[in-house]
């Protein structure tokens, strides 16, 4: 029997779109010969969809789609297509109104409707709010086969590999005791840096464990902050990858299920990514395409200051989209060194983009003569300097709303964190593309795309780090150097770790102490911030939810000291 998976991109909430896919897929498949098509999770409306799924119309829509689907199909060939499904005893249980269900089409019908049973809610997830999770183990017969069907989260709670158990039932297990030949398994999986060796890792136990054959299917593409990588893949019952579909783009592979091994055969096995900065490069500049495309822009702007943060968003811009649709704006201030505009300049050659320049010199002599009278008598300070960045932001928005473009803000993880950015200013934008990204990895990636030719100018790389709103400003003025500020940042923020562990590890208790107030008062910053797509496993977007206004001793006063450190938050 050959089974294909069909790796496909859909758009939330565009049913016929995503249909279109699925039956393009199903006619590939067909004419490869296979007898069934494996799509991923919610493949018909897209994954997540979030609060649409509040909307009866939608999902009666949705419904209708899946029946016309179903008799679209071609013959001989069963499909299983992610879609919702009403719950039925909701109003008298008092359950959830919805299954997050996979529905097998054959023949031109619904044959049968199998139910997600765990249902994840950590981090970006929230799959409790809309759906109830199913009770029973899900299987079907297929040419005497027996196919175990789980959806993405029903694989995560293998015990033996994490060394306790996540949910009371384990769905794998439930499977290898109905006797299935195999496990299927339809995903929208989310990317983060190192999750694919995570997933084979994890099913390679299970499938040793288990004795079962698994295949994971994997929705690819960017929606909204949450970028999904693909990279569908196959495992026999050994446990080795006998088939892997391309990373970050649509893919349809078809593997042969051996009847009398009762196995997985070899198929074909896309490389894993010779290094992070590369697989890092290809989400970011998928999750720049999508975003732009299924928004609906077609060009994007973005300041272009000379530094290192502004030329990496330029290339992945210009990777992304093409360099014709890439518009790169450099705005001098009388405080910015020659350096920033011939930098500049250098890059845009080098990428192939436009450029335009808007001096603000004028401009911030027209806010200090308005506020002149207001502000006599006090010294120049963060308000005068954030002027300028605000002035920017606006000229950018202007530009934006003119002509259309998406505005993309440039601002890295360490910025974000610790709050060193400007609201209405350099935070201004429809996508933040690198906020996911910490300072020391800019400078890797930047160095990676300059493997084989100088594409970020070798004086971006060197020069100090600088948001020129004054004279000689660096910004180890207000922050602690940036390998130091990002081991604090991944220790704090993705590992938990308390500010006693933290200096423990080798830290200055006082910058330790300073970095985790900052952290904590810049939270009204992150949550006005556009959204920023999503690459490591403790992002500032939708799965974190810290309050804003908080009084937390352990934040106030993380770690004791006899020096007490005043918190530096610049460019407020």
């Amino acid at each position: 029997m050959k089974i294909a998976i069909a790796q496909i991109n859909p758009t939330i909430g565009d049913l016929l779109l995503n249909a279109q896919k699925i039956l393009e897929a199903a006619q590939r498949a067909a004419s490869s010969g296979a007898r069934l098509l494996l799509t991923p999770e919610l493949s018909l409306c897209g994954y997540p969809p979030r609060d649409l799924l509040l909307n009866p119309s939608f999902v009666e829509a949705m419904g209708i789609t899946l029946q016309n689907l179903a008799q679209d199909l071609p013959p001989n060939l069963a499909v299983l297509v992610g879609t919702v499904e009403p719950n039925l005893e909701a109003h008298i249980s008092g359950g959830k109104s919805l299954f997050n269900s996979i529905a097998l089409l054959e023949s031109g019908k619904v044959k049968q409707v199998f139910h997600k049973r765990l249902l994840p809610t950590y981090d970006v997830f929230d799959e409790r709010r809309y759906f109830e999770p199913g009770l029973e183990a899900n299987y079907f017969t297929l040419d005497n086969f027996n196919i175990g069907v789980t959806i993405c989260e029903d694989l995560w709670n293998d015990e033996e590999f994490w060394g306790k158990r996540i949910y009371a039932a384990n769905p794998i297990a439930d499977l290898t005791i109905l006797g299935v030949d195999l496990v299927v398994n339809l995903s929208a999986s989310p990317y983060t840096l190192g999750k694919q060796q995570l997933r084979e890792t994890m099913l390679k136990h299970s499938a040793v464990r288990f004795q079962q054959p698994i295949i994971y299917a994997n929705q690819v593409g960017g929606n909204d902050d949450l970028i999904f990588d693909g990279r569908s893949f196959a495992l026999n019952r050994q446990g080795e990858t006998i088939s892997r579909a391309r990373g970050f783009d649509s893919d349809l592979v078809v593997v042969e299920f051996d009847e009398v091994q009762r196995d997985l055969q070899l198929g074909s096995v896309e490389p894993m990514y010779e290094s992070e900065d590369e697989e890092i490069w290809q989400a970011l500049v998928l999750g720049v395409r999508d975003y732009a495309r299924k928004c609906r822009f077609s060009k994007v702007v973005l300041g272009l200051s000379g530094g290192i943060d502004s030329a990496i968003v330029a290339a992945i811009a210009a990777a992304a989209l093409g360099k014709e649709n890439v518009l790169g704006v450099l705005m001098p201030s009388p405080y910015s060194s020659e350096h920033s505009i011939s930098d500049a300049v250098a890059l845009a050659d080098n990428l192939g983009i436009k450029t335009n320049l808007l001096p603000i010199g004028e401009l911030m002599q027209g806010f200090d003569q308005t506020l002149g009278d207001l502000f006599s008598g006090t010294e120049f300070g963060l308000a005068e300097e954030n002027i300028q960045s605000r002035i920017r932001g606006n000229l950018l928005m202007a530009i934006a709303n003119k002509f259309g473009y998406l505005l993309l803000s440039t601002g890295n993880k360490s910025e974000m964190a610790v709050g060193y950015c400007t609201l209405y200013g350099d935070m201004n934008g429809g996508l933040a593309v690198i906020a996911d990204v910490p300072k020391t990895r800019v400078y890797s990636l930047c160095q990676w795309l300059n493997r084989n030719k100088e594409i970020i100018p070798q004086n971006v790389l060197t020069k100090a780090p600088s948001a020129e709103l004054k004279p000689g400003q660096v910004d180890q003025d207000s922050l602690p150097p940036y390998e130091i500020l990002d081991d604090i940042l991944q220790r704090l923020v993705h590992n938990h770790q308390s500010a006693a562990q933290i200096v423990a590890a080798g830290h200055d208790a006082v910058i330790v102490d300073r970095v985790i107030q900052m952290v904590a008062r810049a939270e009204f910053k992150r949550r006005q911030a556009p959204p920023g797509l999503k690459i490591t496993d403790r992002a500032f977007g939708t799965g974190w939810r810290m309050p804003i206004a908080s009084n937390w001793v352990g934040v106030k006063k993380a770690y004791q000291t006899k020096t007490t450190a005043t918190p530096n938050l610049s460019l407020l």
